[in-house]
């Protein structure tokens, strides 16, 4: 799915809807903070899993309320400075965060762009770490080719793509629904660049 087609395909999406597909990229992503997180001691993974939580609860309309103001500057305070930490992890981990702080935008006034950031800055994500892993001989055209063909490129696509499909179809949200599409992003606690939280 190209950047343009990303953007089209989201065009047609309801205000909920658009926080809904961002809440689904950023889930899938957190796995990439939460075991950054653990690994350093950085931050606070039960916050920010909470701050998750409370997303999906007023999207079904479950649980207490939360202020969303206030927990942007909490998602703020758990992203980490990439200078601090020169390592590949920081990376991944500050994206989820970012995708965080989009979708409670998102959530607070909806609107397209939001949406379509975070689905690029997962497909970024991915595409960053198979260009980390891969090898240093390559052409950048032999690279490029390689990313875009790759399995985790390819399952990213068809994940945000399989959001989108299952979101067209609904005209309300209910919580059936805002749950069948809370297990599908947590795809069993792995992200989108195959790391588990759970290591």
């Amino acid at each position: 799915m190209s950047q343009w087609s990303l953007e089209k395909e989201l065009k047609v999406l309801e205000g909920w809807q658009l926080s809904a597909f961002s809440v689904a990229i950023t889930e899938r992503m957190f796995p990439n903070f939460a075991l950054f997180s653990t690994l350093l001691e950085f931050g606070d993974r039960d916050q920010v899993r909470s701050i998750l939580d409370g997303i999906w609860s007023k999207l079904g309309n479950t649980g207490a309320k939360m202020n969303f103001e206030v927990q942007q500057v909490n998602v703020e305070a758990n992203m980490p400075d990439l200078e601090e930490f020169d390592m590949y992890g920081a990376s991944p981990a500050l994206d989820a965060m970012v995708a965080l702080y989009s979708t409670i935008n998102c959530l607070l006034e909806p609107n397209g762009t939001e949406a379509t950031n975070v689905g690029n800055l997962s497909l970024e994500c991915v595409a960053t770490f198979i260009e980390v892993t891969a090898d240093a001989e390559m052409s950048d055209e032999e690279l490029l080719r390689y990313i875009s063909n790759h399995d985790m490129m390819l399952q990213e696509e068809s994940f945000q793509e399989d959001v989108i499909g299952r979101l067209k179809g609904m005209k309300h949200a209910t919580s059936a629904i805002i749950n069948e599409l809370k297990l599908l992003a947590a795809n069993d606690g792995v992200s989108n660049i195959g790391v588990s939280d759970e290591q």
